[in-house]
């Protein structure tokens, strides 16, 4: 094979074998391409997820084993207000790394690779995982805290990386499939961590540490197999310029041999792209770079929306809920963890739907339906005593809305960046998009509970007001990306507000 493959490239087109207008058979999900999804996705995605859920359940015997551990290693006693300072620390601790794990995210994709990345994630998870586990014989709170604080980081450079990896693997037909799996890992990890929780599992006072840690399998079996996985090939070819790496793991991954015409036409896209660009661009860049300004903003409302459309806050609430309406405590807990499931059922058919639906005809009626459920969440709940089906009609906007989040806004945020930036700038938007959504994940986590004193029910209708703010937005800007390069999209998002979606 020869070093230069533009020039086989361009032989290749000359001889007929490979024309702009050639249109190559539509590519199958390959051996390699789905395992290496699955794994990838369990092995990071749900860990984040995992991460996220697991100290729901178990939260009081964590915080009386924190108030036992504290006077045993200090002698000090302390007051009820000091243990929920303390278990609020620990709780956003892990969201602060997620901050911190976003914002060294793209240079850590960029020097180490799309897959070298999460390695890095993989084996920070495992360190977490390790931390939790050893801190109740250690006696160590602060064990739990620096493990939550590392999760966080790894959780943080996932949610970066992980769409972006899975996207740059897959052909462009299946782009939004493989995409969708990078939210739907994460649904599934918090599943996961409920029933892992749950007293008849390891949410009990002796076994919590192992609910904490629980994930750790996942993430050794996953990695274990790691040198198998194939990188992006478009980080080989454009920001590595390893060309005839990049053929050989599109050969690998499509399953073809090396001269086939999808793996040309793949080679020759990458090669107008790289011809087309400068070299990876830094954070501060692309903030910079008004050209980019409407696709970054439209990438952060997304991210960030998706957290502050009260996804955590239906959760939150939805165990009450169900007391409301006669369920006893334990039955009101199954039935959230119902609800969990449902979320997670609907999350699965996320491949089929971005297969087949466009993403902006998706997310304009997810995010519209949202704010119709929240409005009769919160209408329904604060007259609830009131009208007796309105208990009825709570329970049926709380899995309302759970169906229509998970139908588009739930998975399309994550990768909807891929496709709307092109390799050079793919990283830093990415990172910049995750910390939007860490950011908002913790100002929810640290407002919500004033914000509910203040407003009680009508807590739910600021969401709503973001989810309406998020359909006008998208409804003027977003263009259609299913289907098309970014190199196509770029135009139609260069001229910031001035932009109209095509």
């Amino acid at each position: 094979m020869s070093n230069n493959v533009r020039g086989q490239l361009l032989e290749h087109k000359a001889n007929g074998v490979y024309t702009p207008t050639t249109q190559p058979r539509a590519p199958k999900w390959g051996f390699l391409l789905m395992t290496t999804t699955f794994a990838m996705t369990i092995g990071t995605g749900i860990s984040v997820g995992y991460n996220i859920g697991v100290l729901n359940s178990p939260a009081e015997h964590i915080k009386a084993w924190c108030n036992q551990t504290v006077y045993e290693r200090y002698g000090t006693i302390l007051t009820p207000e000091t243990l929920d300072t303390l278990w609020a620390t620990i709780i956003s601790i892990f969201l602060v790394g997620g901050c911190a794990g976003s914002l060294i995210a793209a240079s850590i994709a960029d020097k180490f690779g799309r897959k070298g990345a999460l390695l890095i994630c993989g084996i920070l998870f495992a360190v977490g995982a390790l931390f939790f586990f050893f801190c109740r014989a250690l006696s160590s709170v602060e064990l739990l805290m620096a493990g939550r604080f590392i999760v966080g980081i790894s959780s943080g450079v996932t949610t970066a990386v992980l769409g972006m990896y899975l996207a740059e693997i897959a052909p462009c037909e299946l782009r939004g499939t493989l995409g969708t799996f990078s939210g739907l890992g994460i649904t599934a990890g918090v599943v996961v961590a409920q029933v892992a929780s749950l007293e008849e599992m390891w949410g009990t006072e002796e076994k919590w540490h192992y609910a904490v840690a629980g994930y750790l399998l996942l993430v050794v079996i996953c990695f274990l197999p790691y040198t198998w996985y194939p990188e992006s090939p478009k980080y080989l070819f454009i920001v590595a310029g390893k060309r005839d790496a990049a053929r050989n793991e599109l050969v690998r991954l499509r399953g073809v041999d090396g001269g086939d015409d999808l793996i040309n036409a793949e080679l020759l896209g990458m090669e107008q792209e790289a011809a087309a660009q400068a070299d990876t661009r830094s954070m501060a860049s692309v903030i910079c770079d008004k050209t980019l300004m409407l696709p970054l903003i439209l990438i952060c409302a997304l991210l960030g929306g998706q957290q502050l459309s009260g996804i955590n806050a239906v959760f939150y609430y939805s165990v009450g809920i169900f007391q409301k309406v006669g369920m006893s405590e334990v039955n009101a807990k199954w039935a959230n963890l119902g609800a969990g499931c449902v979320n997670l059922l609907v999350a699965l058919s996320g491949p089929f739907v971005m297969k087949h639906i466009n993403r902006r005809t998706v997310i304009l009626i997810s995010c519209l339906l949202c704010g119709f459920f929240l409005v009769s969440l919160a209408f329904t709940m604060q007259y609830i005593d009131a009208i007796t089906w309105f208990g009825e009609a709570c329970v049926f906007s709380i899995f309302g809305y759970i169906i229509v989040y998970q139908f588009g806004l739930g998975p399309i945020p994550f990768f909807i960046g891929s496709e709307l930036f092109e390799i050079s700038t793919r990283p830093a938007a990415m990172s910049i998009g995750s910390l939007a959504s860490w950011a908002g994940n913790f100002y929810i986590g640290m407002t919500f509970p004033a914000m509910s004193k203040a407003l009680g029910a009508f807590v739910f209708l600021p969401f709503a007001v973001v989810c309406f703010a998020l359909v006008a937005l998208t409804f003027v800007y977003l263009p259609e990306t299913r289907g098309r390069e970014p190199a196509d999209i770029a135009p139609l998002v260069s001229r910031g507000f001035q932009s109209r979606r095509r």
